[in-house]
């Protein structure tokens, strides 16, 4: 007799006679017709060469051989179970790594506070940030969920649109006591500025304000990177743009009425890894703390 005669179902209508005492019960115990019972144990009898039960008054009795078997049938039972409960709490545990992407921005300033707030709620998750201002592969795997400036198109993934994130115009109290307070976009023209380099969508943006100011602004910094740009306008070295909710921070917002424009924000996950416990949980989390975020 090799292993793979015995096969797991036919165990089970094994075990399920012997618990029972008969092949309609235990048919009924597994959801079964009888005769599929019946089969069942009559191949694990050609299995190990041998009967397993008689037919008496009271029913099916199991053979001397049948008693011995049982208990290694019971065991292999207790084991499928508790791999069962095992994987089905694993599936619904929030614990574990769930990696999530986002731009250096968004990783430097603003996620922070929202993953301490998932932490106290699920202290064994552990997230991995990736930072990245490219779109990462979900279907692929590069990461679980992302925020995205941008609606996804491929159906296989799961998007939320959490709101619009307004960039406004902030330079730090110090600039300002230099340099005074511009009321009017014109009033630009004379003062310092932190823009871009060579990012051809921003440095747009930037011409159309010089354009509607009436005369060249000058950028005393530019840098492509965010994180930069919004150091160099803590440190003073001039007025930029800024996201809203981070700006208003520790800077003065210029130009209050202005907004120059809005980043449309999507929380996206692959529609399969969001079966996991993990990783829906960090999703739903990021959908309402961006929501939150967005509404400021």
């Amino acid at each position: 007799m090799s292993n793979a005669d015995c096969d797991w179902d036919d165990q089970r209508a094994f075990r399920a006679v012997l618990d029972t005492g008969s092949l309609s019960a235990a048919a009924r115990a597994l959801g079964l017709t009888q005769p599929t019972v019946r089969h069942r144990i009559e191949a694990l009898e050609r299995a190990v060469g041998q009967p397993l039960f008689v037919r008496g008054v009271n029913g099916l009795a199991p053979t001397p051989e049948a008693l011995g078997l049982v208990g290694h049938v019971r065991r292999m039972a207790h084991a499928s179970e508790a791999f069962r409960r095992e994987a089905k709490g694993a599936a619904s545990e929030v614990a574990g790594p769930v990696r999530l992407s986002v731009s250096d921005f968004v990783g430097i300033e603003v996620v922070p506070p929202m993953l301490a707030a998932l932490r106290e709620r699920h202290p064994r998750l552990a997230v991995e940030l990736l930072l990245t201002n490219t779109n990462t592969d979900l279907p692929g795997q590069e990461a679980d969920v992302a925020v995205r400036m941008a609606r996804p198109s491929q159906n296989s993934l799961v998007a939320r649109h959490v709101g619009s994130i307004p960039l406004g115009f902030f330079a730090s109290p110090a600039y300002l006591d230099r340099n005074g307070i511009p009321e009017t976009v014109t009033d630009l023209t004379r003062h310092a500025m932190v823009g871009p380099d060579r990012m051809p969508a921003y440095l747009a943006i930037l011409d159309a304000l010089g354009r509607e100011a009436g005369g060249p602004l000058h950028v005393a910094l530019r840098s492509d990177s965010h994180p930069a740009q919004l150091a160099a306008i803590r440190a003073g070295l001039g007025i930029g743009v800024v996201q809203v909710p981070v700006g208003e921070r520790d800077l003065v917002r210029v130009l209050p009425d202005r907004v120059v424009f809005d980043l449309d924000t999507w929380i996206v996950a692959h529609e399969d890894v969001r079966r996991s416990a993990r990783i829906d949980a960090l999703f739903n989390h990021l959908v309402e703390s961006f929501q939150a975020y967005c509404s400021r």
